[in-house]
């Protein structure tokens, strides 16, 4: 629908904006609001983006249509007075020890009391104190930080189709919660963190393993080693001031030595062992025609998903271990000899973008004889509140290179991160005459991008192979049942939880709209395009370790206890 309208007695021309608070921003106008996601339904509580038309009527502009003509006033007297009405209301209820909160300074609420001089509030709290939820792995519960926005509702339901959290209670006794007030850890939450990436406030935050970190960092009897995730390399800049997408990789390094870490590594490495491992156990099952499609079982989110509502399926999932947990796997393997000569521990680190890798690392199948594969999980947001409290300036950092053997990684391991580059990576390790780079942008336009669901054919040998790349369990969860139903086939299905894969991570800063997904997403494949090592089967030291310790340890490399299914 196409027109003009007026906002603030300006013209402003519309076309394929969905409501009225989109037509005001497109005028240069920042109405604030809470509930509002563009990639989300239209919720319309808060009531911050309210607008007065000509006749002195309020409204919510997120929940109204553009009309021709329309004639909207976003800052008279009574819409300044409601406005800060509502925010005093929010306020009054809010858990306000801004001091020690972790979303200080970047607190939506924060920000708009700052925003609209809100200095005194008028109001009593009608809400009692409810407890704080730290149930979860990954996650922390704080209703009395909510302001019932329903964003994480939302996302859970409609992003993930999960549904963990809805509104609980009626009246001033309402909540946001699981069923029947249970813990978060209680339900079918997969930890994947979205509903952490938009919520406003810090009603829900990481848990924070920073402790653990200092603590093995000064103990002299641990071999500390650090593994960087693809997708925190093109994150982390944002929280210094840098655009999405940057890569700071070199930063990362050196800020991690400067902490006190012994040696730092690249998760992509593990990815390209991933690709191999993973690729070899399609071509098993594509040759018998048995337990078709295999799903990646690089997100453990989709994993603990899979679980949860498709259990008859989790034969189906990839028996090869995560990237991380491959990496920890090897490491402990190839330290066991050196740990027994020094009489030290090695600890492992894992920088990672995702909540969910902090629940990963816990699972009972990634234990052996009392050593994990994995010792630690912090995320990207973790990571730079490390390197703030270390007082590291980060923007001046002098970058320092991955140490080896494990620092050397192909442009496939790194696509690892963005939706599409495990399929990607994959298939190019199939194709017996490796594509250039530009050729690669031709061959696999249709597995790049967001949309939701993007399949492609491939010729192997004469023989067509069929992909899928889905990210959002809840459109998994469609693609699942149109598989069933015998509306579509696949051979090989490559399922991200967070939209846009890894670079969305719910351990990711924050925001994360489509945009800077996009960022993140292209620094990933600008890495790809200038790396050597084109594909993770030309990696020559992994293709040494394949000789080496994994010659007859490829057990390491897999998932050899069933994946638990709940009842």
């Amino acid at each position: 629908m196409k027109g003009t309208m007026i906002v603030d007695g300006r013209q402003v021309e519309f076309d394929k904006e969905k409501n009225v608070l989109e037509v005001v921003r497109k005028a240069g106008i920042d109405l604030p609001t809470f509930c509002y996601h563009s990639e989300l339904s239209i919720y319309g509580a808060c009531r911050m983006c309210i607008v007065e038309d000509k006749w002195g009527n309020i409204f919510a502009s997120c929940s109204q249509l553009p009309r021709d003509g329309m004639e909207v006033f976003t800052n008279t007297k009574k819409v300044q007075k409601y406005r800060k009405l509502i925010l005093e209301m929010i306020l009054a209820n809010h858990d306000r020890d801004c001091t020690t909160c972790t979303r200080t300074g970047k607190c939506q609420l924060q920000e708009l009391a700052i925003r609209f001089g809100i200095k005194d509030i008028r109001f009593d709290p009608i809400r009692k104190r409810l407890p704080i939820d730290k149930s979860s792995l990954s996650i922390i519960r704080n209703p009395n930080k909510c302001i019932l926005c329903g964003d994480c509702v939302r996302v859970c339901e409609e992003v993930q189709g999960v549904g963990a959290l809805s509104f609980v209670n009626r009246g001033s006794d309402i909540t946001v919660a699981p069923a029947f007030n249970r813990d978060i850890a209680e339900v079918n939450c997969v930890n994947c963190g979205q509903c952490r990436a938009v919520c406003p406030t810090a009603a829900i935050i990481i848990k924070n393993d920073n402790d653990k970190v200092w603590e093995v960092v000064h103990d002299k009897s641990k071999r500390v080693i650090a593994q960087i995730a693809p997708a925190v390399r093109v994150a982390l800049g944002e929280e210094f001031g840098l655009e999405p997408g940057q890569v700071t990789i070199g930063k990362i390094v050196a800020a991690l030595k400067k902490i006190g870490v012994d040696e730092v590594y690249d998760t992509a490495f593990s990815a390209d062992m991933t690709v191999i491992e993973e690729s070899k156990e399609f071509l098993e099952r594509f040759e018998t025609g048995e337990k078709l499609p295999l799903f990646t079982s690089c997100c453990p989110g989709w994993v603990k998903f899979a679980e949860n509502k498709y259990p008859d399926m989790v034969d189906n999932i990839s028996t090869c271990k995560s990237p991380q947990q491959m990496f920890g796997a090897v490491i402990k393997e190839y330290y066991k000899e050196k740990d027994k000569d020094e009489n030290k521990e090695t600890i492992l680190i894992s920088v990672m973008p995702c909540t969910a890798k902090k629940a990963e690392a816990a699972r009972e199948e990634f234990e052996h004889n009392g050593v994990r594969d994995v010792d630690i999980v912090i995320t990207t947001q973790e990571l730079a509140l490390l390197i703030k409290e270390a007082g590291i300036n980060f923007e001046q950092l002098e970058e320092e290179s991955f140490d080896m053997p494990f620092g050397l990684a192909s442009g496939s391991g790194i696509i690892f991160g963005a939706t599409g580059g495990v399929a990607e990576a994959v298939v190019t390790r199939l194709l017996k005459n490796k594509p250039d780079h530009n050729t690669k942008d031709l061959l696999f336009s249709n597995v790049r991008g967001m949309d939701n669901i993007k399949e492609a054919s491939f010729n192997l040998d004469g023989k067509e192979i069929k992909i899928a790349v889905v990210h959002g369990l809840n459109n998994a969860d469609e693609l699942i049942k149109q598989i069933k139903s015998g509306k579509r086939y696949y051979d090989f299905i490559e399922v991200m939880a967070c939209p846009g894969g890894c670079i969305a991570g719910g351990g990711q800063p924050i925001p994360m709209n489509l945009e800077t997904r996009k960022g993140r997403a292209k620094g990933l494949y600008r890495l790809d395009r200038i790396s050597h090592i084109k594909s993770s089967d030309t990696n020559p030291l992994v293709m040494s370790l394949f000789e080496g310790i994994l010659k007859d340890n490829h057990e390491l490399l897999h998932v050899h206890k069933k994946m638990e299914v709940e009842s």
